[in-house]
């Protein structure tokens, strides 16, 4: 049962970070539909010209028949299509009192605890097509290289605001080592 909304916390069977006795389940904050809306049109703009030069080389230089070639890019696009709407929604993380957790993938769940007193930097990145959607990432630094971790197609404001708040906490936390 999907309900298509990336803050929900997820369906039966799904797993939970291991929380302590007396805590309650984080609160996960999904991921805004802009970057599904951006991936989906990456993937439609890249494999369109595929698919019509598909068509047009095979179908100029050996003949009509070939151009049939054309059908791979179209099917890739449409099973690319249903898995970034996957990817987006096991995209989440959630704010603790002590630490950051980032819990994403379909097939293999990957869930990054980040202490708040590791952090060492934490950067907001835009490129030109995310400023193009409206999109910022977040990414964290951390003294392991391992665990460095990025929360990509916030909000600019969300990502600036969890950026100074990561940097707030992480001070505060670093501080008390």
């Amino acid at each position: 049962m999907e309900t298509g909304s990336p803050e929900n916390t997820g369906t039966a069977g799904d797993e939970r970070v291991g929380t302590d006795e007396g805590q309650p389940d984080p609160a996960w904050t999904g991921l805004p539909p802009d970057l599904l809306r951006m991936r989906r049109m990456l993937l439609v703009v890249w494999l369109g010209l595929l698919t019509v030069a598909g068509a047009l080389l095979p179908g100029i230089l050996a003949g009509p028949a070939w151009a049939a070639f054309a059908l791979l890019p179209l099917a890739l696009m449409a099973w690319g299509w249903v898995m970034l709407g996957r990817n987006w929604r096991s995209w989440r993380y959630a704010e603790r009192a002590d630490d950051l957790l980032i819990s994403r993938g379909v097939l293999w769940r990957e869930e990054t605890v980040v202490p708040y007193g590791r952090m060492q930097l934490v950067e907001v990145t835009s490129g030109p097509v995310e400023r193009h959607f409206g999109l910022a990432s977040v990414q964290l630094h951390t003294a392991a290289a391992a665990t460095d971790a990025t929360i990509p197609g916030l909000d600019p404001a969300e990502a600036e605001r969890l950026r100074d708040r990561l940097t707030e906490l992480g001070e505060a936390r670093s501080a008390g080592l």
